[in-house]
């Protein structure tokens, strides 16, 4: 008799193998979470978990308000762009996200194509994270019958009233209002990469577009940085802009720098040092000569916040340099101004020798690439013997004595260490 034994299980079968209840309830959170976001039920360490398997797919109208776990959006930030520097935005992986998110939709947002509810339906989403943005691209509207259009208006002559209307792009103004905590806002009008597409009306920031600009950044209250650059804003723009912003509560950085202004334009931004908290103001290479360089120059000297004045590229000439001389003879906020590629000469030069020699509050001077000379230089060499802070004075290619310009150097540099070791000693031990 012979006794037989059958074994049914399998041999290579281990407990181990077979997967925690808690673990199946997690795998299931995870791959339902879009439909069943139950995050906030959750065990701290059974958190972690699910957040560390999260897709970064989901929909934002899922995640945004119910994950701040700043390790998921940093999987959503590099998973989506190459380079992510997360200093630029105030080290908040989830400000990145959402920041250059929004800035993406508005780059490529075709006016009469796009949804508007693209743009509109991310602010709930968007707005408590949102502090800058910068959009160096807008797209025309495209029509259909743009060719036939264009060979009506050729018959008619009536191109520029025309292209008026038909190329006004995105208006900012319901999504820049409805974000509260926006402090920055960079902006450029035109088209990057067009390639065999270029035409110039790519790169026109129509009338509509500057009122539609206007009335959003007066109403975005909290703004502090606005430069709104390389989008041909001439005289008229610049006056409508600066109108708005007349006694803005926040602003304290104005750039309209690489545009078309003149004198007028000037003149009006003038008006706005006197009545603003502007404190940064970059007007490089525009077309402002001494008109509104003497404009800017009253504002200096009658009531001023500003620190820094940028007029680099432009042409000021002497008549223009020498009011802003005047103007820092009594000034007494003014720390930088950068006057490089205007024009201007000896007589220039002779007064500032008189702002180096009484004014208290420049630390920055720059001269570089305008025709000041010998004299120019000895000039400003004497202004400077009792001169003990201005750290900063720049004057390459300015026809300079190369001995002056070696002394003026030393004294410079000698002011500049003076303020290095007295920061050094105020220091806490």
């Amino acid at each position: 008799y012979y006794a037989r034994r059958c074994i049914s299980e399998d041999p290579n079968w281990s407990l181990i193998t077979v997967p925690h209840l808690t673990e199946l309830c997690l795998q299931h959170i995870v791959h339902n979470f879009e439909k069943n976001p139950i995050l906030n039920h959750l065990l701290p360490e059974h958190q972690r978990k699910v957040l560390d398997r999260l897709s970064t797919g989901l929909p934002l109208a899922v995640t945004a308000n119910l994950v701040s776990d700043e390790e998921y959006w940093k999987r959503c930030c590099i998973e989506r762009w190459q380079l992510c520097d997360v200093s630029n935005y105030g080290d908040s992986w989830k400000r990145m996200f959402f920041e250059r998110h929004l800035e993406n939709i508005l780059k490529c947002f075709t006016p009469n194509i796009t949804d508007p509810n693209q743009v509109l339906d991310l602010i709930p989403l968007c707005k408590g994270y949102v502090r800058k943005l910068e959009i160096d691209q807008f797209l025309p509207p495209v029509k259909v019958d743009q060719k036939e259009e264009r060979d009506d208006l050729s018959d008619t002559g009536s191109d520029f009233e025309s292209g008026e209307v038909s190329m006004q792009h995105y208006d900012l103004k319901d999504l820049i209002t409805a974000l509260p905590h926006l402090e920055e806002l960079h902006l450029t009008y035109g088209v990057k990469d067009c390639g065999m597409n270029f035409e110039w009306n790519l790169f026109n920031f129509t009338n509509q577009d500057c009122c539609n600009l206007a009335a959003a950044v007066k109403m975005c209250h909290n703004l502090k940085v606005f430069k709104l650059t390389r989008s041909n804003v001439d005289d008229e723009k610049t006056k409508l802009l600066a109108r708005n912003l007349l006694d803005h509560p926040c602003l304290v950085e104005l750039n309209l720098s690489h545009n078309l202004i003149r004198d007028k334009g000037a003149q009006a931004l003038g008006k706005l040092i006197s009545h603003s908290r502007l404190e940064t103001l970059d007007l490089c290479n525009n077309q402002i000569h001494h008109l509104g360089a003497q404009a800017l120059a009253h504002a200096l000297a009658e009531k001023s916040t500003l620190t820094s004045l940028n007029l680099r590229l432009n042409c000021v000439e002497d008549k223009g340099g020498e009011a802003i001389g005047h103007a820092l003879l009594t000034n007494t906020t003014l720390t930088s101004i950068h006057l490089g590629s205007n024009n201007l000469s000896e007589p220039t030069a002779a007064l500032f020798s008189q702002v180096l020699a009484q004014n208290t509050t420049l630390r920055s001077i720059n001269f570089s690439c305008n025709r000041l000379g010998l004299d120019g230089g000895k000039q400003l060499l004497e202004g400077l013997a009792d001169n003990k802070t201005l750290t900063e004075l720049d004057l390459r290619q300015t026809g300079v004595d190369q001995e002056a310009e070696y002394h003026i150097h030393q004294i410079v540099w000698a002011n500049r260490e003076a303020v290095r070791l007295q920061h050094t000693n105020a220091k806490p031990p």
